[in-house]
């Protein structure tokens, strides 16, 4: 079935069913099922569905987005790259005369300073300065959590690992993903959290998730935006 709404065509599947309330549901692939008591009529239905619409489109294009996976960066004026859990568009920009290609946050704009404009070298300016971010946001959120703590870490450095945010050895050296500089603050806190956790307990047994959950309750919430984001935090 469809229904326009707001300049949108909403395509949904509806099936009657034995409950007692209307349910929304969105399957892995973005596509719209309603489940309706039986007996519901049509215009329920929908005065249900336009009341939530905006949500409804919001997660369906999230997970097509998922789906398609991330997209080959071009690195022209104007492409978005994520910074604490926004989006920020670049503005490149040519001088021979810098000493080095680097990156600052101007306003709402990711200013590039580039010796030539080629996308390597837009691409590297990028990375650097998502690892001196990382690194200055980390230590932070370290030394702010540190009174959680009886012990202190040995070392802290920022790596390029290809499968985790953050790593704690038994020599209590903690490591983090520069990629974490993309994430909001409380999604970098909790991962700073976690790795501080391992000081105290290498493993993930029921200790150690009871410290995390004191020091942050809603751990599970930034897990899930990790989850559902990583496959966007990239340069």
């Amino acid at each position: 079935m469809k229904h326009i709404h707001s300049g949108e065509t909403i395509h949904f599947e509806l099936t009657y069913k034995n409950r007692k309330s209307i349910g929304i549901h969105l399957d892995r692939y973005g596509n719209l099922e309603v489940l309706a008591p039986k007996g519901t009529d049509e215009e329920s239905v929908i005065r249900l569905l336009e009341e939530n619409w905006d949500n409804i489109l919001l997660k369906s294009n999230e997970i097509k987005e998922r789906l398609n996976g991330p997209q080959l960066k071009t690195y022209q004026p104007g492409e978005s790259f994520l910074y604490l859990g926004r989006s920020f568009p670049i503005e490149v920009h040519q001088n021979p005369d810098i000493e080095h290609d680097h990156v600052t946050l101007k306003g709402n704009i990711l200013n590039v300073q580039v010796k030539e404009v080629e996308g390597e070298q837009i691409k590297q300016a990028l990375k650097r300065f998502y690892y001196q971010r990382c690194k200055a946001i980390v230590e932070k959120s370290i030394s702010n959590h540190q009174p959680y703590f009886k012990t202190k870490p040995r070392a802290v450095r920022i790596s390029d690992s290809q499968t985790t945010w953050g790593t704690c050895d038994g020599r209590r050296q903690l490591s983090f993903n520069w990629k974490l500089a993309m994430a909001p603050r409380d999604v970098i806190d909790y991962v700073v959290v976690h790795e501080m956790c391992h000081m105290v307990h290498l493993n993930h047994d029921r200790s150690f998730w009871r410290l995390v959950g004191k020091i942050v309750p809603d751990y599970k919430e930034k897990e899930q935006w990790l989850a559902k984001s990583s496959w966007k935090m990239t340069v």
